[in-house]
């Protein structure tokens, strides 16, 4: 396992240094500054999904799956973090509950 973990520690550092031979005329692309803007979102995004609707290898739909459309549900709204994810944590309890 140790073999693992210095090689993946390895590629990363690697990465990262690639990441500063990258020439400036590149990152000052308009194209580039909107993906880079994005990306995060989307990581995110698709990991609170993984999160969500996986357990294990299968693709299940249970209490999480309504936590995470009320919160779909508060964000659309613009409402607060922290009301989110309380709206979150009641309707996931909740269905918990009933369940």
């Amino acid at each position: 396992m140790w073999p693992a973990v210095i090689a993946g520690s390895i590629s990363c550092y690697v990465l990262k240094l690639l990441g500063y031979s990258v020439p400036r005329r590149i990152l000052d692309n308009a194209r580039v500054k909107s993906v880079a803007a994005l990306l995060p979102v989307a990581l995110l995004a698709a990991l609170a999904l993984t999160q969500s609707l996986s357990t294990g290898q299968h693709l299940v739909v249970d209490p999480r799956m309504g936590g995470l459309v009320a919160a779909i549900a508060c964000a659309a709204r613009r409402a607060p973090f922290l009301v989110t994810v309380a709206a979150a944590v009641a309707v996931t309890a909740g269905l918990r509950a009933l369940t």
